[in-house]
């Protein structure tokens, strides 16, 4: 389902519940917002679903953080008619906007967990887990900064939300280092931000002490083929730094050259400023930043980005990821960015175990259960992956589950009652498509087999 229709769906969801419809339409943009905040080209493609496409990416930034509470409590609207048949429906719709957010560009596996995470929030409020208290300041259709009405109602109010309202909690460095010790593989990359987090630590402890500190950059470059982890990372080194004190927010705005460049010089200026604007207090993650150097317009964003960094470098930290090979061509365009960026951190990609360990651990998150023999079977498939910059690596795996998920599914079409251990069950046969199937496999099941196969040596 598209966010535009989602959202259609919510607001008569929250009309025939007795809501005002434009509070909730308004409800769902800023928790689609929130959902959405660290897939990439998310900005553009939630503005043009809120109807407001010529509207500044700030209109999403400042919607994601009026509503991030939601990602862990019901939102206000759905806490007031809680326990209610049209809860019940309200709470479905929200989900069904959530669903629709993670469409909004390539939704790593993270995003996906902490989605369903949100949606389960939500729905879980309509069946018996009780209400969690209403915010002070209920949604309004007060416009964001720039959009034109009458998109305000769509887009949700920014100026509705105040930094009273409840967040939740912050984690402390303990938790943040643990999450990070606990992420599948990466064992050079944990090494690496452990030690920059040691050396950061040490500096402030040593500026507290009015001891003179060299000068250290806490800007990195992140090197690595996709799905290796580099936004999961980037996420906790944004909570890291927040956790010592060198970040007052620890948010993270994730970007790709789509949305720091304009149609036309000038504006670009204007449109990266924005874009590191919404980021001050936290990380910017530029994703595939390679694609800066590529021309005029990619030159005059590095160069805002530069002055930006220089003067915010108190309350900014910019991450840039890429492949290796064209992220060194990037850094050599301008001379102010290899400066800045002195420590790189390289991602490798994961072994057949790894991935194995990550389907598990991602099957289970959703509530499914793979047999051993579905293990087994997974990471013989996962061996015969070519390991080129085409292989998506965490990707791959998000791909194969919900494939699995589908065969799982089309699986127990004729079972008219099965069990709870039947419906969590993913069998070997769930990862590849059944030879007998033929005409009675759904089409797009029947062309899902993994791609980039070669055979074994």
């Amino acid at each position: 389902m598209r966010l535009s229709d989602a959202l259609d769906a919510l607001e008569r969801a929250g009309a025939a519940a007795g809501l005002d419809a434009a509070a909730a339409r308004d409800e769902g943009a800023r928790l689609s917002a929130a959902v959405a905040e660290s897939i990439t080209g998310a900005p553009g493609a939630w503005l043009t679903a809120v109807g407001s496409p010529d509207a500044s990416f700030g209109a999403f930034f400042e919607a994601a953080a009026s509503a991030r509470r939601w990602r862990t409590s019901p939102t206000d609207l759905l806490a007031g008619i809680a326990g209610t048949p049209a809860g019940d429906a309200y709470a479905a719709a929200l989900a069904d906007v959530i669903s629709a957010a993670c469409e909004l560009g390539p939704a790593d596996i993270g995003v996906i967990a902490r989605a369903s995470a949100t949606a389960a929030v939500q729905l879980a409020t309509t069946r018996g887990a009780g209400p969690a208290a209403p915010s002070a300041d209920p949604p309004s259709a007060v416009p964001f900064p720039g959009l034109p009405a009458p998109a305000a109602a769509a887009a949700g109010a920014a100026s509705a939300w105040t930094p009273s309202d409840p967040e939740p909690r912050e984690r402390t460095l303990e938790e943040l280092l643990a999450e990070l010790d606990a992420l599948v593989g990466l064992a050079a990359v944990k090494e690496q931000i452990r030690q920059q987090t040691q050396l950061l630590r040490v500096e402030r402890l040593r500026t507290e002490a009015g001891l003179t500190t060299p000068t250290l950059t806490r800007h990195l470059v992140f090197l690595g083929n996709p799905g290796t982890g580099k936004t999961t990372v980037a996420r906790l080194v944004s909570g890291i730094y927040r956790a010592l004190g060198l970040l007052t927010k620890g948010h993270l705005v994730e970007v790709d050259r789509s949305e720091l460049v304009a149609g036309y010089l000038g504006q670009t200026a204007v449109k990266t400023s924005e874009v590191v604007a919404t980021a001050i207090g936290g990380v910017l993650f530029i994703d595939e930043a390679y694609g800066l150097a590529e021309d005029q317009y990619g030159a005059e964003a590095v160069n805002t980005l530069v002055k930006d960094m220089e003067d915010h470098r108190e309350d900014l930290v910019v991450i840039v990821a890429g492949y290796p090979g064209p992220m060194a061509t990037f850094l050599a365009t301008n001379p102010g960015l290899e400066s800045r960026f002195s420590t790189t951190v390289e991602f490798t990609d994961y072994t057949d175990a790894e991935l194995r360990e990550i389907f598990e651990r991602t099957a289970r998150k959703a509530d499914f259960e793979p047999s051993p023999e579905t293990l087994a079977r997974f990471e013989e498939i996962a061996s015969l992956q070519v390991r080129d910059e085409g292989f998506g690596n965490g990707r791959y795996v998000r791909n194969m589950l919900d494939q699995a998920i589908t065969r799982h599914a089309w699986r127990l079409r004729d079972v008219e009652q099965p069990s709870v251990e039947q419906l969590r069950l993913l069998l070997p046969e769930d990862l590849v498509a059944a030879p007998d199937d033929g005409d009675h496999e759904p089409e797009h099941m029947a062309v899902a087999e993994p791609t980039h196969l070669e055979e074994p040596a």
